[in-house]
């Protein structure tokens, strides 16, 4: 299996809409390679959020041993999926407030970690701004959270906190979630509290990064990806999505704060509280990850620099060039 120096600091990157596939391409990317997935996802940071944020089931391991799947990992353990250490899941409890700070820490820690084992780092997922903050001289706004301003803000519905970010910062406006309140609370909280604007994707890209880079994009066709979208959410209903979202309630998870995760938990919170039927729920859903799906879509066809793949041999064969 080839090694590869610390010292040529390269670093995978595998994006698309969500439902794409881009779990599985990079999985068999890291057998392949050997390679270490970082999971880019605003959403699988969090322990106990599996069904609804599509996280590969995953057992723990150490160096020396293997447990089996539990809500909090061993100290020191290393979530494997298919023999694949994954970085980055579950490494924050759902009662906190988990930034983009935190999560470019913990991946640069990660990339580090890997690459100093002889490892190919591999970073998966679809939140643009955590894949950018990990990777670019990328300083984020120290700017520590304002209890007061939150509470005001969240009184406001999330139409009206989008509507106030596109006026001050309409680049930012593009690729957030505009239904989703905590991140929506956050953004102004950054703009009132520096009067400044978050820099443009375009800045940053143009920023130095101390890796040598290849991004992999998958992107496929609109209804084929609506499709995927309505079988998932069929699929996570299947495999017990509103028993794990009574699971958060019963862990003290509010209902408030399951609405500002957004999407399925947003939806399935409706549901269980009567506000939308079953029927109503996945239509709405599968709806409303769509045009998530096409906020992603806008964010990564804004950067020139990856390579869209229509399968693994294309992978495959980019890989190969890049390492060699």
């Amino acid at each position: 299996m080839r090694q590869l120096s610390i010292s040529r600091q390269k670093v995978i990157v595998v994006v698309g809409p969500t439902a794409s596939g881009k779990s599985a391409l990079a999985i068999r990317i890291a057998k392949k390679f050997n390679g270490e997935v970082i999971s880019a996802d605003s959403r699988q940071v969090y322990r106990g959020m599996d069904i609804g944020t599509g996280k590969v089931p995953i057992s723990y391991a150490t160096r020396r041993g293997a447990w089996t799947k539990s809500s909090i990992p061993p100290k020191g353990g290393i979530p494997l999926y298919r023999g694949v250490p994954h970085h980055l899941l579950d490494v924050a409890s759902p009662r906190t407030n988990f930034t983009v700070a935190h999560y470019q820490r913990l991946a640069r820690r990660a990339i580090h970690d890997i690459l100093r084992r002889g490892k190919l780092p591999i970073l998966c997922g679809g939140t643009g701004l955590y894949i950018d903050a990990a990777l670019y001289d990328y300083a984020l706004p120290a700017v520590p959270p304002n209890a007061q301003l939150r509470r005001t803000l969240e009184k406001k519905p999330a139409d009206t906190l989008f509507a106030e970010l596109q006026r001050r910062d309409p680049r930012r406006a593009v690729s957030i979630d505009r239904h989703n309140k905590r991140r929506l609370v956050r953004a102004l909280e950054i703009i009132r509290a520096t009067g400044a604007v978050v820099p443009s994707r375009e800045e940053v890209l143009r920023r130095t990064s101390p890796y040598d880079i290849l991004k992999i994009g998958l992107n496929p066709p609109h209804e084929a990806l609506k499709k995927k979208i309505r079988a998932r959410i069929l699929e996570w209903l299947r495999h017990g999505l509103m028993r794990e979202v009574k699971g958060l309630r019963a862990k003290g998870i509010s209902w408030k704060r399951l609405h500002d995760f957004g999407l399925t938990y947003d939806y399935a919170a409706r549901h269980l509280r009567g506000f939308l039927t079953k029927e109503e729920m996945t239509n709405e859903l599968s709806r409303a990850i769509y045009q998530y799906a096409k906020r992603q879509r806008r964010w990564f066809r804004k950067n020139k620099d990856v390579m869209w793949v229509q399968n693994e041999k294309d992978a495959t064969r980019a890989m190969r060039a890049f390492l060699a």
